[in-house]
């Protein structure tokens, strides 16, 4: 059993190795520039040793996925945890959610906007995609009111990654960055009567 653990142990390290070169590069360099190839090199694995890990690209792609969904869900609960008062929580969570976003772009693109397998709105939804969800509507439901928090917070969700996305395109004003966070929080507080500017 002591055997088949340190095999396990070494898989997982393995695996872990890969992903994290793969973030590296494409932090770097861009998705572009992660080939199984390129991946080899940098960690000196023959490219066989990588399929024996990922059947492809893509795999290694929504690993890294996985990962970064839990990431954001740690810093969004990081968030949460800091508001003063419940209803300040959904104005730190957006503030989180942008800054993850800008401090890691291409962790971000293998996230939410390279293609993928990853079963998003499913009922097969893996527990990192749950967690991510689930810390971003603890944060709208303060301030849900009535209205159904499952949709306020997909909508919530989407002008966030509208907001980002935009703002990394360079389609919006850089120096508003942070009013219009402000202007989105103060919308989505309009439904309870909550009309007071975003924590910093």
């Amino acid at each position: 059993m002591a055997i088949e653990d340190r095999r396990q142990r070494e898989r997982i390290a393995r695996r872990r190795l890969i992903t994290a070169t793969a973030r590296t590069l494409a932090e770097n360099e861009g998705w572009d520039a992660v080939t199984t190839r390129r991946l080899s090199a940098e960690i000196e694995y023959s490219q066989p040793v990588l399929y024996k890990h990922f059947g492809s690209m893509e795999d290694i792609v929504e690993a890294v996925a996985l990962e970064g969904m839990g990431e954001l869900a740690e810093t969004l609960r990081a968030a949460r945890r800091s508001s003063a008062t419940p209803d300040d929580e959904v104005g730190r969570v957006a503030a989180a959610f942008s800054d993850f976003a800008a401090t890691n772009p291409a962790l971000y693109d293998a996230m939410f906007t390279r293609p993928t397998r990853l079963p998003f709105g499913a009922e097969d939804i893996p527990a990192p995609l749950t967690d991510a969800f689930g810390e971003l509507r603890g944060a709208v439901d303060t301030i849900a009111a009535a209205r159904d928090v499952d949709t306020l917070t997909e909508v919530f969700w989407a002008a966030l990654h509208g907001l980002v996305m935009l703002g990394r395109t360079e389609r919006l004003r850089p120096e508003h960055h942070a009013d219009r966070i402000e202007a989105l929080v103060a919308q989505f507080r309009a439904g309870t009567g909550q009309c007071r500017d975003a924590p910093a």
